[in-house]
């Protein structure tokens, strides 16, 4: 991928990892155009990088996916990279009573979101690369956020067979794996203690240049370079309280 004179859309690109990507591909003389919920967010982020395009949208609502993607179609035409990266986490149990609603907005924002978005985005006759931000819990899930962890799971092999499936378009596949970073994903405060998003990003840069297309970071890349038996005693570390 080249990193320069790009125009990119990221999805979830006014927070957390998100907006870290926006931040160093507008270093990188890129045209960045980021999609959230929250009209006020994505102003703060306009406000602080002015060259930044805003759109409103709910990722989780297929009408407004179609609506972003024929938007992006008669005014962006020229797009050329799609990231992936709006998701949420709930730490919730399978016991809780609004479980499996809860459930269901999980997997709309993190699975069927990406998936629909994809097949559309492809449709572009520029586009040159797709973008999944994974994470680290799609290797060893964590049992508080179970659902969470079984989207990533899920996104993560598509991933690998959306890589195949798009070699015949010459549209490359990049899959980011992020391990917990200091970011407000689940809550305020529950990753306080974990990496910065600033050291994340500058390390998936330093992959990018150097062609790889499995970007990991601190534990990621131990979880993607682990055996069944690594991963089991991980998950049996973590749950061991």
């Amino acid at each position: 991928m080249n990193l320069s004179n790009n125009k990119i859309l990221i999805t979830g690109g006014a927070s957390g990892i998100g907006l870290g990507l926006t931040e160093r591909f507008i270093q990188e003389n890129n045209t960045v155009i980021i999609v959230g919920r929250r009209e006020s967010v994505l102003e703060e982020v306009k406000a602080k990088f002015p060259t930044v395009i805003t759109k409103v949208c709910d990722l989780a609502v297929e009408a407004e996916r179609i609506a972003l993607y024929k938007w992006i179609a008669e005014n962006h035409s020229d797009l050329n990279v799609l990231i992936n990266n709006a998701g949420i986490q709930k730490w919730v149990s399978v016991n809780d009573a609004d479980f499996y609603e809860s459930a269901k907005t999980e997997i709309a924002t993190n699975i069927e979101a990406p998936l629909h978005l994809t097949s559309l985005f492809i449709q572009l006759k520029s586009l040159t690369t797709v973008m999944n931000v994974t994470s680290g819990l799609a290797f060893s899930p964590f049992a508080k956020v179970p659902v969470y962890s079984a989207t990533k799971a899920f996104f993560r092999s598509f991933t690998l067979t959306l890589r195949h499936l798009l070699k015949e378009k010459n549209i490359e596949v990049i899959e980011i794996i992020p391990p917990a970073l200091n970011t407000d994903l689940g809550g305020i405060g529950l990753h306080d203690a974990h990496p910065s998003v600033a050291d994340f990003i500058v390390s998936i840069f330093e992959q990018l240049k150097d062609g790889k297309n499995e970007l990991t970071f601190g534990t990621s890349e131990a979880r993607l370079n682990a055996s069944a038996e690594d991963l089991k005693n991980h998950f049996n570390t973590m749950h061991s309280n």
